[in-house]
């Protein structure tokens, strides 16, 4: 027997590993949970007892037996470690102008669409009148501002109007605010009908004939622009001095020999049409380029305008009767 097997006192060889921790071999372990000597048998290997600074390693799963208490070292673990959550989610705001800044943006977006289709259509309006291209910036502007005029006439026109109206239901001056406005109605319309005679501030425009007569079309076109100009009563003179009232169912024919017939009375050149209206405004449409004026001028012959502070309009027309057209009650 060697020495270790002396010392033990059982001839068996001491088994290898570390020494149980307690006193020297033969005194009690004085760990109150520890096993009981006697039960520990010589032929079973010995496994090592954690220490208490050490704790003992244990399998996820395995059983440790301490003193007589079992539990899972998994559970034991579980039970120990704190639970971790997630931490919640927070998703950023969106910006408090986002809202705002997209409405203003398609209210932008909606002007500049509606400016660009106005600027479109302006053009295409302007790009399809040929006379209004053609004619001269400052003719461009004396027709402005003869329209500008115009309205504001329009606009004292309504205004008189309307103070008419109201004196009408004011009750003692009704009657004689009736008649006043039936005289002035009738009077209106007898210089538009040719039956009374007229003054005013106007424009006489005297057609001399050159290597053509001045025909019937270009005097009816002459007519047609003073009306589109304002003019509100017209007369025609030949070199015989005979004088004819133009009225809205005047007609114009070519006679021999140069001549104008007009509602079936002859005239002999040269033409003389004497109006009542804005004396400006009605020069500016007879020069128009490719109006009346070129046209006479491009036949050989000339137009000339003289301006009237008091125009006279003096030849009258017969009453027209009326067959079929009644007023509306």
């Amino acid at each position: 027997m060697s020495d270790e097997q002396t010392e033990t006192g059982t001839g068996w060889p001491q088994p290898a590993g570390p020494v149980r921790p307690g006193g020297p071999a033969g005194e009690p372990d004085p760990r109150p949970d520890a096993p009981d000597p006697d039960e520990l048998s010589p032929l079973a290997p010995h496994e090592p007892v954690p220490s208490v600074d050490e704790p003992a390693p244990a399998d996820d799963g395995a059983t440790v037996d301490l003193g007589g208490v079992s539990r899972s070292a998994e559970s034991e673990a579980s039970a120990a470690r704190p639970v971790e959550q997630a931490p919640p989610v927070v998703e950023p705001a969106p910006p408090a102008g986002r809202s705002r800044l997209s409405t203003a943006g398609v209210m932008i977006v909606a002007l500049l669409a509606l400016l660009g289709f106005t600027l479109v259509v302006q053009l295409k309006t302007t790009s399809t009148d040929p006379t209004l291209g053609a004619t001269r910036q400052e003719d461009l502007v004396r027709i402005l501002s003869d329209l500008d005029a115009r309205e504001s006439r329009l606009q004292q026109d309504i205004r008189a109007l309307e103070d008419s109206q109201r004196q009408l239901a004011s009750g003692e001056q009704g009657r004689q605010a009736a008649l006043d406005e039936a005289t002035r109605r009738a009077d209106e319309l007898g210089i538009l009908a040719g039956t009374l005679p007229a003054v005013g501030p106007g424009l006489t425009v005297q057609f001399s004939s050159g290597g053509k007569p001045v025909s019937a079309d270009q005097v009816l076109d002459a007519v047609q622009e003073l009306r589109g100009a304002g003019a509100e009563a017209m007369q025609i003179s030949g070199g015989d001095r005979a004088t004819v009232r133009i009225i809205a169912s005047t007609f114009f024919l070519d006679g021999e020999n140069g001549s104008l017939v007009v509602d079936g009375r002859r005239l002999a050149g040269p033409f003389m049409i004497t109006v009542i209206g804005d004396p400006a405004t009605m020069r500016t449409a007879l020069n128009i380029p490719g109006g009346v004026v070129a046209s006479v001028r491009g036949d050989g012959g000339n137009v000339t305008f003289g301006e009237r502070e008091v125009a006279e309009v003096s030849a009258l027309h017969a009453p027209i009767k009326l067959e079929h057209a009644r007023p509306v009650s």
